[in-house]
């Protein structure tokens, strides 16, 4: 969640690596993804292209696989390339449960997917490596500063992608049932301040947005929980940062030790945040801050300490900005605007061939656990959120500055601002086409799985994560299927 790079977010959890980031770069106070789930933001990362472009609708629909990076790029423009980790951005992590809900939103029925949300504490006060796949990565990643990267008379570029801060798969609800055990260790919990720990104010059930209420149903959280158990789900999630700021530690150590780091330029980031009990939801797939607002640090030679940068940024900006640094040709036709300008606060007449940066960004989400097609443009004050083809489904509208917390929809209240954000909105996306499209590829993909498991298909579908529902009224929800087709 990038609110915790800055001021009073970070008052929850000690983070030495981000803070030394601050002291001596640059935080981007105001970076959203491009779309709050793990493939379609990657594909937007590496590609500099909006979602709606790329066509990532969901988490095993990404780039093609020979789609030209900002890494490969750079490859051919002399530098050293390394990747480690998690990469997710031709195709994410996802079961065929994952799969069938994300084409099956538009069916009108409502089924739990996701386990509820619990804590798990594991080891000891002193264990500090609880993700040990990502801790193997970063070991990689520090061995390879150490023992290659240094004597490079070549620039080079190294990538490492960490599954923390995501919640781990939870054994308990069966085979392929998601992730949402939010796991650390005593070592961890204790750089949490408890005190600190907001609990989330939550509207009525009732009151609810009906595409929140469809994203808290079928993540299990429209159950009974107690302040404890939010409080707690919290700062598991908090002390899951603290691990990976860890991680961020040992590579700017290692660049430091090897005398690297004056010359070399940094950057955090996430594809996306956790709600983590906000607005009755965890996990991601949302256009509130705590899902879709990501951390963004930026810090090397030539660029400004202690700076914090207001404006609005998203991770199509990346590619870019990789390109201005090592210098090479930046393609016209991307999503994204380079971050150097701001970076370097230069005047924006210089900053880009393409003119100014815009005023806004956007977001799109296109995946399972909500029910429609999502557009977020965050502009100023302003959050805009709108569904689907913009006038089935009411649309959202927050003033960020007096209702950080989201918590008041100002839509029907204020038409004029909402008539001008959608004029804009539809300016860049031709949203209801998108959403179109969206539905039709959702139809057609259900359509050849489902022709493929021939007379298997009625036991598969009843068995995939949501069978305790299903199974109570299997005839129903296999007719609600057959009345969409």
């Amino acid at each position: 969640d990038g609110r915790l790079t800055f001021l009073p977010g970070n008052q929850t959890v000690d983070l030495p690596s981000i803070n030394f980031m601050k002291r001596h770069g640059t935080v981007f106070l105001n970076a959203y993804t491009n779309s709050p789930i793990c493939c379609p933001s990657r594909a937007a990362m590496w590609s500099g292209l909006f979602t709606h472009i790329t066509e990532s609708w969901n988490n095993f629909k990404g780039l093609d696989p020979d789609y030209v990076t900002w890494m490969d790029l750079m490859e051919k423009h002399g530098y050293h390339t390394q990747k480690f980790g998690k990469l997710d951005f031709t195709s994410g992590h996802h079961s065929v449960s994952n799969r069938v809900e994300a084409w099956t939103r538009d069916v009108n029925f409502l089924l739990r997917q996701e386990g509820r949300p619990m804590v798990k504490l594991t080891g000891h006060r002193k264990q500090f490596r609880v993700m040990e796949k990502d801790w193997q990565n970063t070991d990689k990643a520090v061995n390879w500063i150490k023992e290659e990267a240094v004597n490079f008379t070549q620039p080079f570029i190294l990538y490492l992608g960490l599954n923390l801060p995501h919640p781990y798969p939870s054994p308990y609800a069966g085979e392929n049932f998601g992730s949402s055990t939010f796991l650390t260790s005593p070592y961890w919990l204790e750089k949490v301040n408890y005190e600190a720990i907001k609990i989330p104010k939550w509207i009525s059930l009732s009151e609810m947005h009906p595409v929140d209420y469809y994203s808290s149903y079928t993540k299990n959280c429209t159950g009974e929980f107690t302040k404890e158990e939010v409080r707690n789900i919290r700062a598991f999630y908090y002390a899951m940062c603290a691990e990976t700021d860890a991680m961020l530690g040992e590579i700017i150590s290692a660049l430091q030790d090897t005398g690297l780091l004056g010359k070399t330029v940094v950057i955090f980031t996430a594809d996306h945040g956790e709600l983590a009990m906000e607005h009755r939801q965890f996990y991601k797939m949302s256009m509130y801050e705590g899902s879709s607002h990501v951390p963004l640090l930026v810090m090397g030679p030539g660029f400004r300490e202690q700076q914090q940068i207001p404006n609005v940024v998203s991770l199509v900006d990346i590619y870019p900005t990789m390109l201005d640094i090592a210098r090479v040709p930046v393609p016209q036709n991307l999503s994204g605007y380079s971050l150097i300008p701001l970076l370097r606060e230069k005047a924006e007449s210089e900053a880009s061939p393409r003119g100014p940066r815009p005023s806004w960004v956007l977001s799109e989400f296109h995946g399972c656990n909500v029910n429609s097609s999502v557009y977020m443009l965050r502009t100023g004050k302003w959050k805009y959120i709108t569904y689907s083809d913009g006038s089935s489904v009411l649309p959202q509208l927050f003033d960020l500055t007096a209702d950080p917390d989201e918590l008041t929809n100002l839509a029907i209240k204020l038409p004029v601002t909402v008539h001008s954000l959608d004029k804009i909105l539809r300016s860049i996306v031709n949203y209801p086409k998108v959403s179109s499209s969206v539905h039709e590829y959702n139809k057609q993909q259900f359509i050849s799985w489902k022709q493929s498991l021939g007379q298997n298909y009625s036991s598969v579908i009843a068995n995939l994560r949501w069978h305790q529902d299903w199974l109570k009224d299997q005839k129903k929800y296999e007719n609600a299927i057959d009345k969409w087709l």
